[in-house]
């Protein structure tokens, strides 16, 4: 996988910041921008900007609701994000 599978609806991990480790859906892409939304820290309201590189892409969740509404231009809510981000935590833990 690498930055071209990085769209819309994705799961990412950010690599540099403060947030470094933390997971995010990405918002939306603008040039070598994602707009980055945990529902926690950085709400749907207030996404993050974040260069492309500085993020690693983990998955694309089509079964997922919240991918599904990025991905039709529906803003999801906070709970939502939350929601989907600690099911994939867990779905992925376990798979370990």
């Amino acid at each position: 996988m690498d930055i071209t599978d990085i769209g819309k609806g994705s799961i990412v991990q950010s690599l540099a910041g403060r947030d470094k480790g933390h997971i995010f859906f990405v918002l939306d892409t603008v040039g070598d921008y994602a707009l980055l939304v945990d529902g926690k820290i950085r709400r749907i309201e207030n996404p993050k900007n974040k260069k492309i590189k500085h993020v690693r892409f983990i998955a694309k969740r089509e079964d997922m609701r919240v991918y599904s509404k990025i991905s039709a231009g529906i803003r999801p809510d906070n709970a939502e994000i939350r929601k989907a981000i600690a099911l994939f935590a867990n779905t992925d833990n376990e798979s370990s």
